[in-house]
């Protein structure tokens, strides 16, 4: 009867050629995270740059629009003379 020969050799290599290629992966993806750790702390490391104060007019910009309205608003239905009206706008445009 006819026996099937076996390869001892293919088999091996076969074997071997898939170790080193899960090792050629691994040793990527360990490479790929220590060049991550790295620019991390290198980023960690600077020091940050101060935001750019936002204009106080802007920041308030709304809140002292509103004021206003309703300064005018309480002087056209009588209940601020003029001088209080004036009054009241200056001490909020100084603020």
């Amino acid at each position: 009867m006819f026996r099937a020969r076996r390869r001892p050799l293919m088999r091996a290599a076969m074997i071997g050629g898939a170790g080193v290629m899960a090792g050629r992966h691994a040793a990527q993806s360990q490479s790929r995270e220590q060049d991550q750790e790295q620019r991390l702390e290198q980023l960690e490391g600077q020091p940050a740059a101060p935001a750019a104060p936002a204009p106080a007019a802007s920041a308030a910009g709304p809140d002292l629009v509103d004021r206003l309205k309703e300064l005018s608003q309480l002087q056209q239905s009588g209940a601020l003379s003029q001088e209080e009206f004036q009054a009241a706008k200056q001490k909020l445009l100084s603020s």
